[in-house]
């Protein structure tokens, strides 16, 4: 993946609520885990 390729806040916020989900399978954890990891950082106020 090249480095300005992102995430998008759309999929970032699909793959939190895979993540909590206790009915999500170790594969869909995974890569919802792998789709954060290149999610951009949150700005600060």
């Amino acid at each position: 993946m090249a480095k300005n390729e992102k995430t998008s806040k759309n999929v970032a916020s699909k793959a939190s609520k895979i993540l909590s989900d206790p009915k999500s399978t170790k594969a869909q954890k995974s890569v919802a885990a792998s789709a954060l990891t290149q999610a951009p950082d949150k700005k600060k106020r």
